[in-house]
């Protein structure tokens, strides 16, 4: 069978060429060696018409078509206005087309900024974008409210959190896409694709007559998940009509990318957040679900994994899991007419039957497979019913839908009170949450792609064999996912994300054989590095959603957040509130009109006159369903005959319909990743590559003072990171500890206190498992006063010795071994009295056994190596070309200049 590889987008460069009568829009791929050609109408007042030839042009032929375009268009002598071809603008992608209330525009990429790196599998951010209006002056029909229309859609920041991919399909799972290129493909339908596309392009063979075989892949290109699409309403209007390579999605949410270093081996650690289209808005304008079953605020997170000195998908170690967000799905809202800072909650809709749970929770085995976990951290006590209100409709919910499904298969229902327990001083939050996520991850499992490492029979570990997920022939896969939320579904739920996150890594680390035992410990480099990028996520999330950053972070958990984050607190909170009762409306119509899910139309209301959108979110309410849903048999058809794997990564009839296959050579451009993402065809710096400039744990983490354990496992004091840049005094005898400072800025080091409650975190359990061996190192003393600091080195010495070594380097060797040690000792001074023709006193210093494959093998002489006959022929070939005598070509030479021929100019 084939190999299969994804497919590169052959459009990653546009040029807007601008005349009169139309608008010529030429992308090209990175190399500039293929070229595709759109024509835009710019005659029609109303109306959009688009041409693409689908034909493949090289550069001379643009360059050939662009000078006719600029020939034919060029007016005559004396008249007035533009002559000929002019460039408008360049581009890195489409973004779509939109059409208000007069004519369409056209919304490009004008700048990106890479931010992840995914098996040589670029990820982009939108710095900036630039929306041209297509239709002449000299036939715009103008509308007074367009112009409000324009505001309204430019509210949408698309510079801020939207990312798009060239070659990775970010809206789905790297699970997904990794099984989809071990899947099977029909070859009737390969055949079919190809077939077809060789009529198009009308090509010639030069070797046809040789009969020699080409090697053949694959190039696969899935349909993208429409729920985490943002652009696709926008790409609807001339998906049927241009080629796919025009067609680029791009996700709304996080991105992020740093590099954790295990003695020099890069891992790297990507997180990526995904948020639905489906019923989005703003905090207190989208609450609970839809009709539809889907949710607001919800958000797919997923953790990547990779072992970064090998880039390709097939050879490399790549690990994954996800975890999901979202509001409680049921109907239910808050009034934020009333001022409130905590506005009631309120049920708009009996659901006595939990039709809409059962919509949502239908998604999710569809997309992940079983179980289903939900962590619920919404409040149960309360002096006046608030929260409790949706713990009170959703468990009943759950337990109607688990009786009709198979016992193996039910909906896991977990209620934690997490405000109660911070406020509570008997407790650690999150030692309760660790637990939590310990009993989840064993249940869903993750995704890995390579079978087990040889040590990990070596050193077994208990929990690694009670993991779950589903075993396969080159790894494992997730199966289920764990569904978290509160009211907000912000600060607890990142918070309780992070902990599952911090436990399913541990297991990641394990399965790619970086650690011996599937356990992180808090305040180790490694821990840091993963908590600052969930921050980072929660942050970005929190902005989204609510308007504000996060109020609460791990550390105000743990405890030991400093004083000034108080006042930072306090601050977000004005912020939010703020932004909740002042700006969220803008942002709603924004995001409806973006979406597309309110279209402007001269016989509706405006956008700004509707009294609420809720008729727009909840299509039930402007007409009735046809086929409804039944109460019991609540799942999809054929889903259950595949768990606990998801429907949708299962190679049937109907997935592989979605998935769109080219019969490609070898080196063809359009899956070629090493040229994609090496580029030998440009001149580039070192210095200025993103693995240089992403987040280094070795960098900004670790450590500066000299003798530090480099390891990122190592636990360390908070005032020992290279982030907190403190030189000071740190006791009465003046011992300092020398630390350099870094680009990013840090908190002031907490008190002593502080500190001290950071060390309750860890659980008593973590304590007994890791008592064995101390993980906790001492800064080196540069100034000493007494033998104490020279102990402490001393000890710190042996410690990181037995760490790396396993044995202890300063502890007398035993006696056979200095016997041996005396022997060869006892060699080394009375080598000069030994003579070549005496090797028996060889014998009586030491009996040595021979193990060099050479019949000579002395300190004296070597016999030279024995060089087989194929490597003769092939030094041979070499003297005999550069004396200019070439050799007649064999088979294996022809056939690897037919595929350079092929590639290069054909």
């Amino acid at each position: 069978m084939p190999l299969s590889a994804a497919v590169i987008s052959g459009v990653q460069k546009l040029v807007l060429y601008e005349t009169r009568a139309r608008y010529f829009l030429v992308g090209s791929n990175h190399a500039q060696t293929k070229h595709r050609v759109l024509k835009i109408d710019r005659t029609e007042p109303k109306d959009l018409a688009i041409i693409d030839d689908k034909h493949v042009y090289n550069q001379q032929e643009v360059r050939e078509l662009l000078g006719r375009l600029d020939l034919g268009n060029r007016t005559k002598m004396g008249q007035k206005g533009s002559s000929g071809l002019s460039r408008a603008v360049s581009a890195y992608g489409i973004v779509g087309f939109v059409r208000f209330l007069e004519g369409y525009y056209l919304v490009l990429i004008t700048k990106r900024r890479k931010m992840a790196d995914i098996g040589g599998h670029s990820i982009y951010k939108i710095e900036d974008t630039n929306m041209i209006y297509i239709p002449n002056d000299s036939v715009r029909v103008t509308h007074p409210d367009e112009a409000r229309y324009v505001r309204i859609f430019q509210n949408v920041d698309l510079s801020s959190n939207f990312y798009f991919s060239y070659s990775y399909d970010l809206s789905h799972s790297l699970q997904y896409n990794l099984t989809l290129l071990h899947s099977p493909c029909d070859p009737g339908t390969v055949e079919e694709v190809h077939t077809r596309r060789s009529r198009q392009q009308d090509s010639f063979d030069i070797f046809e007559d040789e009969g020699l075989p080409t090697q053949v892949f694959h190039g696969l290109q899935s349909e993208p998940y429409a729920k985490y699409v943002w652009n696709g309403k926008l790409l609807e209007r001339v998906k049927d009509t241009v080629h796919p390579d025009w067609l680029m999605y791009i996700i709304h949410g996080f991105c992020g990318q740093s590099k954790l270093l295990i003695y020099g081996r890069p891992v790297h650690v990507t997180l990526i957040a995904r948020r639905s289209s489906k019923f989005a808005g703003t905090r207190f304008l989208k609450r609970g679900a839809n009709c539809e079953g889907d949710v607001a605020n919800e958000v797919e997170t997923e953790q990547i994994i990779h072992d970064a000195s090998v880039m390709s998908f097939t050879a490399g170690s790549y690990s994954s899991y996800v975890q999901v967000r979202g509001s409680v799905p049921l109907y239910w809202s808050q009034d934020i007419s009333t001022m409130m800072p905590k506005p009631p909650i309120r049920l708009d809709q009996a659901d006595p039957y939990a039709h809409v749970a059962a919509l949502h929770f239908d998604q999710m085995l569809q997309r992940f497979g079983s179980p289903i976990i939900i962590l619920n951290l919404v409040k149960k006590r309360e002096k006046r019913k608030h929260e409790k209100i949706l713990s009170e409709e959703l468990f009943p919910a759950v337990i109607n839908l688990n009786q009709f499904l198979p016992p193996e298969h039910c909906i896991d229902y977990i209620a934690w009170d997490m405000a109660r327990y911070t406020k509570s001083k008997l407790y650690n939050v999150l030692d309760r949450l660790s637990m939590i996520a310990e009993n989840v991850v064993k249940r869903t499992g993750f995704f890995i792609n390579r079978s087990d490492f040889f040590c990990h029979t070596l050193r077994p570990d208990e929990r690694w064999g009670d993991l779950g997920g589903s075993l396969t022939s080159s790894g494992r896969v997730q199966t289920g996912v764990l569904r978290t939320n509160c009211v907000d579904c912000l600060d607890r739920t990142n918070t309780a994300q992070f902990m599952v996150g911090k436990c399913a890594l541990a297991y990641q680390l394990y399965a790619l054989g970086m650690i011996d035992k599937p356990k992180l410990q808090f305040d180790t480099d490694c821990v840091r590095l993963f908590e600052e990028l969930y921050e980072d996520h929660g942050d970005t999330l929190s902005l989204q959603y609510g308007g504000s950053q996060l109020v609460h972070r791990v550390k105000t958990y743990r405890k030991i957040a400093p004083w000034t984050q108080h006042s930072k607190d306090i601050m977000q909170t004005l912020s939010r509130y703020y932004s909740n009762a002042f700006s969220d409306a803008d942002r709603q119509d924004a995001i409806n009109l973006f979406l597309q899910v309110y279209q402007p139309s001269e016989s509706k209301p405006h956008l700004w006159e509707l009294p609420t959108d809720f008729y727009l979110h909840q299509r039930n309410s402007m007409a009735l369903t046809h086929d409804r849903r039944s109460y019991t048999y609540w799942w999809s058809e054929g889903i259950l005959s595949y768990l606990p794997l998801p429907y949708d990564e299962v190679p049937c009839e109907e997935n592989m319909k979605k998935v769109g296959v080219r019969r490609v050579n070898r080196y063809d451009e359009s899956i070629d990743t090493y040229t994609e993402f090496f580029k030998p065809y440009e001149l580039t710096s070192f210095d200025d590559t993103f693995c240089i400039a992403m987040t280094n744990s070795a960098r900004e983490l670790m450590p500066k003072t000299v003798g530090v354990d480099p390891s990122p496992f190592t636990v360390r004091k908070p005032e020992e990171t290279g982030k907190s840049a403190v030189i000071g005094a740190k006791s009465s005898k003046e011992e300092t500890v020398v630390q350099r400072k870094t680009a990013a800025s840090a908190p002031p080091p907490p008190s002593e206190e502080q500190i001290s409650s950071s060390s309750e975190d860890d659980s008593e359990d973590d304590r007994d498992d890791d008592g064995s061996v101390s993980q906790r190192s001492t800064p080196v003393k540069l100034l000493t006063e007494s033998g104490e600091s020279v102990r402490t080195q001393e000890d710190f010495l042996q410690q990181s010795m037995r760490e790396t070594y396993g044995l202890n380097l300063a502890a007398l060797p035993a006696e056979d071994d200095m016997l041996i040690y005396e022997r060869f000792a006892y060699l080394g001074q009375n080598q000069h009295k030994l003579e070549r023709t005496e090797p028996s006193v060889l014998e009586n210093a030491i009996n040595v056994v021979p193990v060099s494959c050479f019949t000579t093998d002395s300190i004296y002489e070597v016999s030279s190596p024995q060089v087989d006959r194929d490597n003769r022929e092939v030094f041979e070939g070499h003297v005999l070309t550069g004396l200019g005598q070439v050799r007649s070509l064999c088979r294996e030479d022809i056939l690897m200049y037919r595929e350079y021929i092929k590639n290069r100019y054909m």
